[in-house]
């Protein structure tokens, strides 16, 4: 005799199998999921001395870079300004002793405030005896002398924006020999090792290129700063000397700068010193 199990509680029976086993192998798989998602859980924050340290040697002549750089464009920023060029007081000053024909106080004040327009008036000045051309030589050759002074300075920006690329791809040659010679030991089996030379490669490359970027874009703008304050420099100066008197400051001695030229000694120590040329 052949019993029947009703087929609505063999399906109930069925459905209740299967319910347990997903949820079993539900569980199973969140089991073996939650190490591998409790990894990345723990992330890893880097400090800038973290950086620093991970970029290796070259970080320090970097580091000694970016803060010359820093200093460079500050004091640079403040010397190409006319208002330190040509302070307003000075030229206030100086062109009311103009007005009042004291040339010689104005002199005075220019020695006893040095800037580049009082030094360029005060050795102006020492030539106003000479005449016009050599007064305006003079001024000129000062004009030249403050701008070389100053252009000098703003090319140290350039310097160190190309020194400071070579030192970065000098750290990123040693990192990479540092990553070859991990591999040759230890092979891919320590990434830890790897890593570490990777990041001292792109630290020292990023780094470098951090610093000379800013130090281009310095050197460029500084320097057409300073085209600018010394085109204006210059025209302060020449209205200054524009309406001198010369015709009446002939072979005037303003200045305090000692001559030391004088009429040959044949000339003035008569026939002796003449026949003692002669001989000679």
């Amino acid at each position: 005799m052949t019993r029947h199990i009703p087929h609505g509680l063999a399906r109930a029976f069925l459905c209740a199998l299967l319910a347990f086993g997903f949820f079993a192998s539900s569980n199973l798989f969140a089991q073996d999921a939650a190490p591998a998602e409790a990894a990345p859980a723990v992330e890893q924050h880097h400090t800038l001395i973290d950086r620093f340290i991970e970029g290796g040697w070259v970080m320090y002549p970097i580091t000694a870079c970016s803060i010359a750089l820093v200093w460079l464009t500050v004091d640079l920023w403040m010397r190409t300004g006319i208002k330190k060029l040509a302070p307003q007081a000075q030229v206030a000053q100086t062109q009311d002793l103009f007005r009042a024909g004291d040339y010689v106080g104005a002199y005075q004040f220019c020695k006893g405030n040095p800037s580049p327009f009082s030094n360029i008036t005060r050795v102006s000045l020492s030539f106003v005896g000479e005449g016009h051309d050599a007064t305006e030589a003079a001024l000129f050759t000062e004009l030249n002398k403050v701008n070389s002074a100053i252009q000098t300075r703003i090319n140290y920006l350039s310097v160190i924006g190309v020194c400071t690329p070579m030192i970065g791809l000098t750290g990123t040659v040693t990192g990479m020999m540092s990553a070859f010679s991990t591999l040759s030991t230890s092979g891919a089996g320590d990434p830890s090792k790897l890593s570490g030379a990777i990041g001292e490669v792109l630290i020292a490359t990023a780094s470098g290129l951090f610093i000379a970027v800013p130090a281009f874009m310095f050197f460029y703008f500084l320097r057409n700063r300073l085209q600018v304050g010394m085109s204006d420099l210059q025209e302060i100066v020449n209205s200054l000397f524009r309406k001198m008197p010369y015709q009446h400051l002939k072979d005037a001695h303003v200045g305090e700068e000692e001559f030391f030229a004088a009429v040959p000694n044949w000339v003035n120590g008569g026939d002796e010193s003449a026949a003692v040329a002669v001989a000679a």
